[in-house]
């Protein structure tokens, strides 16, 4: 007998509303001890651990922001969002969306509930939009306790964006939620897969984990020398390119396909195990997923969006290689280098100096004429050239890049030390490092910028 069939099998009689359904799987998610645990965590935890983070000497530079965390409020959030994307995120989905199937099979309450329910279709969307109300919740959590902790611990302060300019607080405040919205799209994604992995699987424990393992796969392959084409065609690139809005003009092109890409994967995700569930047999009470029907009806497409979308990008973007070259860190360098000189010309109280005036600009190699200067690596090494009004000669800096493939490099400057050598400034939320002696930046693998 099938779902159909069992729901077909009180003729006449009224089904339950998909609101009502929604409301009640909404409460059965709730009511459970872990996922309020969940909730109180992410509404608490993100507070306290930027609070105190905030206030230690030693902060977590090698973190996006990690470095502004004594200067700005702001640089909090940012920092819990590196975090989330690569760590929360994903285990959330796992314990909400990886769940809310495969907990009806270890109960063995599906006759029950379609007793009741009478519509398997309206069992999915029910299950399906209460799962997602209880992830967009845990994720507000993270952004609202993350930003109510930095505020309170540093204040509402600028904050230094990647390419070195100043941005407002109140400029500031909107750019930081915004990215916590973009993150949103990747979340579902893995929610989808979530959904996939406790239809398919049954009360396997593979369909609880199977968000994270993605997850980690993904990232793992974002760590690699990958072409662009294939980066951006994975919906964990989404998870790092809402750093675009922190430059001046925003690196928008990406974060867009970013959203488009995991968004595609959601709706495709989901479909998938809604076939999947209509479609199952709800009489074998011994059912405990399908290995091959996982990977026939799960995997295989998901693998086909992804030799698609990577056909897309290739053709329409005009992208190749790692999309890290010359051209472009020399231009990321230089420009991080002049925003960064004027804000040192004003903590140093000298006379004020505009970018056009300074006309920086970078020379870069990877250490030697024999290397071809593309790509990721630790061996970059820049030499940057300014010159200051009524000054003749130009001055020059040099510094040693860490280029990540994704895009972020960190400038470590190597002299000369009056310049980009460590020392303490005094500005008006206390002493701070030098702002030329170490920085972030960005260089935008795609060959142009779309404006939003």
């Amino acid at each position: 007998m099938t779902a159909t069939l069992v729901a077909d099998n009180v003729a006449g009689a009224r089904r339950v509303s998909v609101p009502r359904g929604y409301r009640f799987e909404l409460v059965k998610l709730v009511s459970q001890w872990r996922i309020r645990f969940l909730v109180l965590a992410c509404w608490i935890a993100p507070a306290l651990f930027v609070a105190a983070v905030s206030q230690q000497s030693t902060l977590p530079v090698d973190t996006l922001f990690g470095r502004w965390m004594h200067a700005t409020g702001w640089a909090g959030p940012l920092v819990m969002l590196g975090f989330a994307g690569t760590w929360a995120l994903p285990l959330l989905t796992s314990v909400v969306a990886g769940d809310v199937f495969a907990s009806e099979d270890r109960l063995g309450t599906w006759r029950h509930l379609l007793v009741a329910v009478r519509s398997p279709r309206r069992i999915f969307l029910a299950k399906a939009l209460a799962s997602l109300t209880v992830i967009v919740l845990l994720v507000a959590g993270l952004a609202c306790s993350s930003a109510v902790g930095g505020l309170v611990a540093v204040g509402n302060q600028p904050l230094v964006g990647l390419d070195g300019h100043l941005l407002t607080p109140g400029d500031t405040a909107a750019r930081v939620f915004l990215a916590w919205a973009c993150v949103l799209a990747p979340t579902l994604a893995l929610a989808g897969i979530g959904l996939l992995g406790s239809v398919a699987l049954g009360r396997s424990p593979m369909g609880l984990l199977l968000p994270a393992v993605v997850a980690l796969a993904m990232q793992l392959a974002q760590m690699m020398p990958l072409p662009v084409s294939v980066r951006l065609a994975l919906p964990s690139y989404a998870f790092i390119s809402w750093n675009g809005l922190f430059t001046s003009p925003e690196q928008l092109g990406a974060l867009w396909i970013g959203i488009v890409v995991s968004l595609v994967w959601a709706v495709v995700a989901s479909v998938l195990a809604y076939v999947l569930f209509v479609r199952r047999d709800f009489t074998n009470l011994t059912y405990d997923g399908s290995g091959r029907r996982a990977l026939v009806a799960g995997v295989l497409p998901l693998v086909g969006v992804v030799a698609c979308s990577v056909a897309v990008l290739a053709s329409t973007t005009g992208a190749s290689g790692s999309g890290i070259e010359q051209d472009k860190v020399q231009r990321s360098v230089a420009t991080a280098f002049a925003h960064l000189y004027r804000l040192q010309t004003d903590q140093l109280n000298r006379p004020a100096v505009t970018e056009a005036q300074l006309r920086a600009s970078a020379a870069c190699d990877k250490g030697s004429t024999r290397v071809v200067p593309e790509g990721p690596g630790n061996d970059w090494r820049c030499v940057v050239s300014w010159h200051l009004p009524g000054v003749e000669a130009a001055g020059q800096a040099i510094y040693q890049l860490d280029v990540t493939p994704d895009g972020r490099f960190m400038a470590d400057g190597d002299g000369p030390k009056e310049v980009n050598g460590y020392f303490l400034v005094r500005t008006s939320t206390g002493d701070a490092p030098n702002p030329l002696w170490q920085f972030d930046g960005n260089v935008e693998l795609l060959h142009t910028t779309l404006k939003g």
